[in-house]
């Protein structure tokens, strides 16, 4: 996946109108030198398209990838190399590691919580909690850690909240309105007590959400439910209680982390002559 727009805004950034003074005055212009990009942690890859398009975008073509976005790769492992101008390598090189290793992280953490799972039905799946202008590519990220994306954006689907509930002066009354003025819509309602689970299951949504319910609740809230539409669990939910609360029949695990907590995965560029 490549959003240019977005590698032309983060160079410009990185120049901000001016130019790169320590390369120009360290590099003459002329050498030439070939670049590793080489993972220094084991970790799942992302955005390999996104640093061969920062590449492409300072004027280097002689680019070669030597694994796929998605790729469990061991530390020490050479991701891709480009051929070419000193000073341009340079200039790209933190814009492309930003975006790899950022992306790689994402995914390599959704991987981690896919891992936690294993054995059970339930998928691991991402929220909004995204940076501002990168959330078509960090919910590639998840995929590529093996989870699955909620929705991309408000018009996708409704997810009708407590807040919302307020303002329209009921569940019932919540539900009514989305379903009247979008009637094609999913709809997902938010629970935090198996009440509001009781009186939201005749609506028939699409999905409920089970907010801040331990595992015992969870697991009540799929019998209650009886396979009737998907639940989700959401909050208070770690790395270590995942596969307790996967256990207990909901179909997705909600983990605002994997886009809003992931640590970058190390990756480096290293410079050898040509």
């Amino acid at each position: 996946m490549i959003d240019r727009d977005l590698v032309k805004r983060a160079l410009a950034e990185d120049l901000d109108g001016g130019e790169d003074i320590t390369s120009v005055a360290t590099v003459s212009g002329t050498e030439r030198v070939i670049a590793e990009f080489v993972a220094r942690r084991d970790g799942v890859i992302a955005g390999l398209d996104m640093a061969r398009a920062v590449l492409e975008e300072v004027g280097l073509t002689d680019i070669s990838i030597f694994v796929k976005d998605g790729d469990r790769v061991s530390a020490g492992k050479v991701l891709m190399s480009v051929r070419g101008d000193t000073r341009a390598i340079l200039l790209a090189e933190r814009t492309a590691l930003n975006f790899l290793g950022h992306l790689s992280g994402i995914a390599t953490l959704t991987s981690v919580w896919v891992s936690a799972v294993a054995g059970t039905s339930c998928k691991i799946r991402d929220t909004r909690k995204t940076t501002p202008g990168m959330r078509l590519l960090e919910k590639y990220a998840v995929r590529m850690g093996g989870g699955t994306n909620h929705r991309m954006s408000l018009s996708d689907a409704a997810l009708i909240k407590d807040n919302h509930i307020a303002a329209a002066g009921g569940v019932q009354e919540a539900f009514l309105r989305v379903r009247t003025q979008f009637p094609k819509a999913e709809i997902e309602i938010e629970v935090d007590n198996l009440d509001q689970l009781a009186e939201v299951l005749p609506l028939k949504p699409d999905l409920i959400l089970l907010d801040n319910m331990n595992p015992a609740l969870c697991r009540k809230a799929v019998e209650m439910v009886a396979g009737k539409c998907k639940l989700e669990a959401s909050g208070g939910i770690t790395l270590e209680s995942a596969k307790e609360f996967a256990a207990t029949g909901v179909d997705y695990l909600a983990i605002g982390a994997l886009t809003h907590s992931a640590p970058v995965l190390d990756i480096g560029l290293d410079l050898r002559a040509e």
